[in-house]
């Protein structure tokens, strides 16, 4: 039997801007029309898969010498393991859904429906970091590499709740404009390999960049909070722990992150590809669904 030639594989054939327009409008339908159960159970994997490359974050980057731009894109490179696993497992990551915006602002889905979505996945990625957190935990894993792992979380999470409103803001803005394009880069990829690498490079450059995502914070800083307890993780740490407690936390980090993680990808990503592709003024002519 003889076959086109040329045809491209669809493997090897990725969605085009404008198609990827369409399907993270499509996405953002199904999303928010989801039952509230089964929105929770999948928020709670996301919390928990970001959480784990955010564990995996800190084992490479315990104790490393490699220098301070190579080890932060290693580290941006292991970190990216949780958002592989959203998308290839199949989870719902808050910050990948402020992408929805772009069905709301085609009046496909209601205000009502967008912020039922959200606070359901918000909450649900919470529980999913916290109960990884208390796993982690458990495990005495800030123990390896001489309590180097658990000196170094405390560091991360010191260095989170230090940061100034407005700072945490502008870097939860670069931070999610990059997670929003990596998932607008994974709709484009008909193949495992090909979603993989979509999403590699934004992640690893976001991480490396030092910006902020509310998600992983939720990991980051109650593990700080935790192993700060600890005699030699304490000694371990290199920062001034002062800034280090739950307060700090929700007000210096994950409210502030938060809002500039909704600005990067429902304003920089979102309704920025909507204006371009999906406005009335330059979406072709949708036919009727009954043919005629």
């Amino acid at each position: 039997m003889s076959q086109r030639p040329n045809t491209p594989s669809p493997a090897l054939d990725p969605l085009l801007p404008a198609e990827i327009a369409a399907a993270c409008e499509r996405v953002g339908v199904r999303k928010t029309q989801m039952d509230a159960l089964s929105l929770f159970v999948l928020a709670i994997l996301a919390g928990a898969f970001i959480s784990l490359g955010a564990m995996f974050f800190t084992i490479v980057l315990a104790g490393t010498g490699l220098g301070w731009g190579p080890t932060q894109l290693l580290g941006g490179v292991a970190f990216s393991l949780g958002l592989v696993l959203v998308i290839i497992a199949g989870a719902e990551l808050f910050t990948g859904n402020t992408l929805a915006v772009m069905a709301w602002a085609s009046r496909k889905v209601s205000t009502t429906g967008v912020l039922r979505s959200w606070a359901i996945v918000y909450v649900g990625n919470f529980a999913g970091a916290l109960l990884t957190v208390l796993l982690v935990y458990a495990s005495d894993q800030w123990q390896f590499n001489g309590a180097q792992v658990g000196g170094l979380a405390i560091d991360i999470g010191a260095r989170k709740t230090a940061l100034g409103f407005g700072e945490a803001v502008a870097l939860g803005i670069l931070a999610n404009a990059l997670v929003a394009l990596a998932v607008w880069l994974s709709l484009s990829a008909r193949s495992l390999p090909g979603k993989v690498l979509a999403i590699v490079f934004p992640i690893s450059a976001f991480v490396a960049g030092g910006f902020e995502h509310s998600v992983a914070n939720m990991y980051f800083i109650p593990m700080a909070l935790f192993v700060k307890a600890e005699d030699a993780a304490l000694a371990a740490s290199t920062r001034d722990i002062s800034d280090l407690d739950w307060g700090s936390f929700f007000v210096a980090n994950l409210i502030p992150v938060t809002i500039g993680n909704v600005i990067g990808g429902a304003v920089l990503v979102g309704a920025v590809y909507w204006f371009v592709y999906l406005r009335p003024q330059v979406r072709p002519p949708q036919p009727p669904l009954d043919g005629n």
